[in-house]
């Protein structure tokens, strides 16, 4: 019996080889659309004071310089706190660390509808990015846990598309939230601020118990999987030499990271300007240059809420599409400059209109080329980089781009109040633009062997 057994054993069928592309899309599919809902909720308590404020700024008095300083002033409480926040992920883990990220932000979020004037404003949107710095860093750093640099722009990309998603989605809930103005005797804006906040504390809690650290902690994974996994993102550092450079010390003599952090910080300059600023900008045209938010009705809330829609839509379409595109053809740096380059003609043309469906048309443009560079820029520092080195870098990207997103904001609320109008700003900004698309021209081509 045992000899005849033996040639059975011998001829049990090997493992099946693993389907590379079927695997990306297995984890794709179980891991984009819950880290996509995660990061809607972490941009929607970040920029809903952009709508907040065609209510807000009336009833406590805020001066366009006060609102954009405070709009503003989230960046450097996340740029300050970026770096130490991604390092202790990859000490104690995701799950831990993007839960206590999330309860933290869904409580402060929540605290801005006790906004009483510009001290509790500055300090609660400062205490709001503190809370919330090392979140998206970290989600990009996740996301290197499990997809190689070649398959990364994608996956990013539409990871990238909650940032546009939540202004299509949130835009109409604002304006909605607006509308319960004196319900309960809350105004409208602490409505919003309420109802937006708390979600955030509420799925902080869900991380815990279905966010894994890494591919091996994954029940929904094979072990044949797991082991093809390891040894293709093994095989990717190893190739882009992101192995090589593997400590925190590698991020800051990366000549790369110091380059892309500074293109970073134009788009963030353009991005905020847009979430926070393009409510007010598009208000202007209702009532001419005058119009304030004390000459806003309910309904004018509302339909401006409805026109923010189009560009985050448009931004959502094309993120996705450029991040295709830039796998597709392995290439980075172009791809980025020319969505700058679109964004700088969006930001001049809403500058020189005096019309608000080609100031629209132009945020749309804006929206469309500053959005869309997202999932080429950020497969670049997780190609170059490995371990505490890629965290690091990341950061570092972070903070920099971090003070992109206090500038925006406050250079439009000070131009506008000096000059009593928005095209000084968003010229300006238009100019900057241009000169981060002609910055890409000092990124490597092909910064792997696998890009």
């Amino acid at each position: 019996m045992d000899s005849a057994e033996l040639p059975q054993r011998s001829n049990e069928p090997a493992p099946e080889p693993v389907d590379g592309p079927r695997l990306f899309r297995k984890i794709a599919w179980r891991l984009i659309p819950y880290l996509f809902l995660l990061y809607i909720l972490a941009y929607l308590d970040r920029v809903n004071v952009g709508f907040a404020a065609l209510q807000m700024q009336h009833d406590l008095r805020l001066s366009n310089t006060v609102y954009g300083t405070g709009a503003g002033i989230f960046f450097l409480g996340s740029a300050l706190f970026d770096l130490p926040s991604n390092l202790m992920l990859v000490k104690v883990g995701p799950r831990r660390w993007i839960a206590r990220i999330m309860i933290s932000w869904g409580i402060i979020a929540t605290c801005m509808m006790f906004v009483r004037g510009p001290m509790s404003f500055y300090v609660l949107r400062f205490l709001l990015g503190v809370c919330e710095a090392g979140f998206f860093p970290g989600m990009i750093l996740y996301l290197t846990y499990w997809f190689p640099s070649r398959q990364r722009a994608g996956a990013i990309a539409k990871f990238m598309t909650a940032t546009s998603i939540a202004g299509v989605v949130g835009a109409p809930i604002s304006g909605w939230l607006l509308n319960l103005d004196g319900f309960s005797r809350l105004h409208g804006w602490q409505w919003l601020f309420l109802a937006e906040g708390v979600p955030s504390f509420l799925m902080g809690f869900s991380v815990l118990y279905l966010l894994n650290d890494k591919p091996d902690d994954a029940n929904w994974l094979s072990a044949e999987e797991k082991l093809w996994l390891d040894t293709e993102l093994e095989q990717d550092r190893d190739s882009s030499g992101a192995a090589e450079k593997h400590n925190l010390i590698d991020a800051f003599k990366e000549p790369m990271i110091w380059l892309l952090s500074a293109i970073c910080f134009v788009d963030q300059v353009g991005v905020y300007t847009v979430n926070l600023w393009m409510p007010l900008i598009l208000t202007s045209f209702l009532h001419g240059a005058a119009a304030t938010s004390a000459t806003l009705s309910h309904a004018d809330a509302g339909r401006i809420a409805n026109y923010c829609v189009l560009p985050y839509f448009a931004a959502a379409i094309f993120t996705v599409a450029i991040g295709y595109s830039s796998d597709r053809s392995r290439e980075r740096r172009w791809h980025i400059a020319g969505c700058l380059v679109l964004s700088a003609i969006g930001f001049a043309w809403a500058g020189t209109t005096h019309s608000l469906i080609a100031a629209l048309m132009g945020f749309t443009l804006a929206a469309i080329g500053y959005w869309s560079i997202m999932g080429p820029f950020w497969a670049l520092p997780t190609s170059m980089l490995g371990g505490r080195a890629a965290a690091g870098g990341v950061a570092i990207i972070m903070m920099i781009s971090g003070a992109g997103g206090f500038v925006g904001p406050y250079l439009t609320g000070r131009l506008r109040d000096l000059t009593h109008g928005f095209s000084g700003g968003l010229y300006t900004i238009a100019a900057l633009t241009l000169v981060a698309a002609a910055m890409c021209g000092l990124l490597r081509a092909r910064p792997t062997t696998s890009q």
